[in-house]
């Protein structure tokens, strides 16, 4: 079962498994569930709609998961009080009516479960409901139909509901359909790569929503010409996508929507349940299965056995200002795996491990590298800076830090004043002489090589970083050509770990602490940083609750050029890292070796 703690009876191996873990989250919901109500409260804090729609959304959520659970023939004693909810939901008499929709609106984002439930369920759905409150139904979600919606995934949820009244013998619109597509074709960057929008980032929603979304459709309109569109992009992007999963289940956490937890590996539920010919049915329930298991050692459950906002633990410091109690709910996307039956070639498969990865993998098109060490038990993903149009909280430690790791993750920032609250892992952060710290945010030029990344941007209008960020097996380094107006005090991080004691040595430091070991050691070439190390305050990482320790590098750096590079890396056993690369910058030429070893690398900036 899900636990507030670390202990669980449950081995998530079988369908019945997965089942009774389902039911057990379904259950713990059901005991804030009023009958005859059509919300679901959850908690007191708040989201930035009303109140009464957070609880619309909380109860639609659960939905992900009873859907499919009922696709396949399932039993759950739940169902019958959410058929009721709907049924007092969608009635416009009813002292429990959603409402009319506004532009915008939240309620828009919970209709795709409804069209979820109508595309699987068809009649076995409308045969719950009398004529006139298949009526209500239908006239409830069509106001989605030509609704005002941010153009980004937000496209999709209209193209679910139409999908679910084709389906379901309902009155759809087509040409509905047929708009929403062609508004997200407009930020489709290629190789299965969709920004979250025009101009917007690539994070998880290109998973969890584009393409887990495309492939039900795929699956289940008909629609054969696009169909095929949406599984070539989709299978392309799956070869990209299998590099974010470590071998021990965890996925490499970044970007908004954390909160939705388990909701990182919905593309692979969306692959099994659409048979998606990209690997084996052994392997992608590996990948589901091991991120589930993962999740159950992490304290997520409040004494309720309520999902909590936060993402490793409850953390609302990190949350942005769309998510209500019930938002984690989303993460029972997953369990989209469960319309499949027993028969099925997924859960007959074995379940298999991940394939072996390369160590570096490029993905031009997210300006991402990924670095797979130790058989993938530890994953980083290196990238540069996104511009998060919405400025969300924390917009850039969700997206603009240098690295992110699967068992590390990052840090968030607890206040504007002094580094310990500057969140500077993963990050190289510049003073004016205020305390007050500056990063990379957005950037003006982004480059993806076959050994680097680059970015240019500029924390003042008078100081301009040109920064590569270089992987080389266990480590990545990090070259920063620094052209700079001002005097100006900097320090640069590694990846945080639980609060412990550093060793210091000459331009490197060492943390060892109960959850690994993080080093950064200083590479700059005409001058030495002083390496130390940061607490940051508890709550700070979104891995784990304690106070975390930072290793860094500071300096103070003069009006003109600059060079500041380092290499970085972690790993969840404790190390000495007594050799480290060696780097060599001659006429723009790097040239980067490992002492002891043949490994080399060499390139012209």
């Amino acid at each position: 079962m899900w636990a507030a703690n670390k202990e669980t009876s449950n081995p998530l191996s079988t369908r019945q498994d997965v089942v009774a873990e389902l039911n057990t989250l379904l259950g713990a919901l059901d005991k804030q569930f009023t009958p005859g109500s059509s919300r679901i409260s959850l908690g007191d804090t708040c989201a930035h709609y009303a109140t009464d729609i957070a609880q619309m959304e909380g109860l639609s959520r659960a939905l992900w998961g009873l859907f499919p659970l009922l696709a396949s023939g399932d039993s759950t004693p739940y169902s019958e009080k959410y058929i009721t909810a709907i049924k007092q939901g969608t009635d416009p008499h009813s002292a429990g009516y959603w409402g009319e929709t506004a532009p915008y609106d939240q309620r828009l984002v919970e209709m795709a479960a409804y069209g979820l439930g109508l595309a699987l369920l068809q009649n076995r759905l409308t045969d719950l409901f009398s004529e006139r409150e298949v009526q209500n139904l239908h006239a409830w979600l069509n106001q989605i139909t030509d609704a005002q919606m941010p153009d980004s995934n937000w496209n999709y949820f209209a193209i679910m509901v139409q999908l679910g009244f084709k389906r379901a013998g309902l009155p759809f619109d087509q040409s509905a359909i047929d708009h929403r597509f062609a508004l997200m074709d407009a930020y489709y960057l290629g190789d299965g790569w969709y920004s979250d929008g025009v101009g917007r980032p690539k994070d998880y929603y290109i998973s969890m929503a584009f393409h887990f979304y495309g492939l039900i459709y795929a699956t289940l309109s008909g629609d054969e010409e696009r169909a095929a569109v949406l599984r070539d992009r989709a299978r392309q992007f799956a070869d990209d996508f299998i590099y974010m999963s470590a071998a021990d289940g965890a996925s490499i956490p970044f970007g908004r929507s954390l909160t939705y937890r388990f909701a990182m590996v919905a593309f692979w539920s969306a692959v099994a349940f659409s048979g998606l010919d990209v690997f084996t049915p052994g392997i992608v329930k590996g990948i589901i299965l091991r991120h589930l298991r993962w999740w159950q050692h992490q304290p997520i459950l409040d004494r309720d056995g309520i999902l909590t906002l936060g993402f490793a633990y409850p953390n609302l410091a990190m949350c942005e200002d769309y998510n209500s109690p019930g938002s984690p709910y989303w993460a029972l996307k997953t369990y989209l795996i469960l319309a499949l039956d027993e028969g099925s070639p997924f859960w007959q498969a074995e379940e298999q491990p991940l394939p072996k990865r390369a160590e570096k993998h490029l993905i031009p098109n997210a300006q991402q590298i990924v670095i797979h060490t130790d058989d993938s038990q530890h994953v980083t993903l290196l990238t540069a800076g996104q511009l998060e149009l919405n400025n969300y909280v924390n917009t850039e430690a969700k997206y603009t830090k240098f690295a992110y790791s699967s068992r590390f993750g990052f840090t968030i920032e607890r206040g504007r004043y002094g580094i310990k609250h500057a969140a500077c892992d993963s990050m190289l952060l510049l003073s004016d002489a205020d305390n007050y710290f500056r990063g990379r945010r957005d950037c003006e030029e982004v480059r993806v090589d076959e050994n680097f990344i680059f970015s240019r941007w500029s924390p003042w209008h008078d100081v301009h970083i040109d920064t590569w960020l270089v992987p080389f097996g266990e480590w990545h380094l990090r070259l920063h050509r620094v052209d700079s107006a001002r005097r100006l005090q900097t320090v640069e991080g590694g990846f945080a770990v639980i609060k412990t004691e550093h060793r210091l040595q000459e331009r490197r430091a060492v943390l060892n602490a109960q959850n690994g070991s993080s080093v950064i050691v200083d590479l700059s070439p005409a001058m030495a940083r002083q390496p130390d190390s940061i607490v940051t305050p508890p709550n700070s990482s979104v891995m784990f609750a304690e106070c975390a320790s930072i290793p860094v590098l500071m300096t103070e750096i003069p009006v003109g050029e600059s060079w500041l590079c380092c290499a970085v890396t972690a790993s969840g056993e404790q190390k000495n890292y007594t050799v480290s690369p060696q780097l060599h910058i001659n006429n723009n030429q790097v040239v980067i070796n490992e002492p002891g070893s043949e490994r080399q690398l060499s390139f012209f900036i």
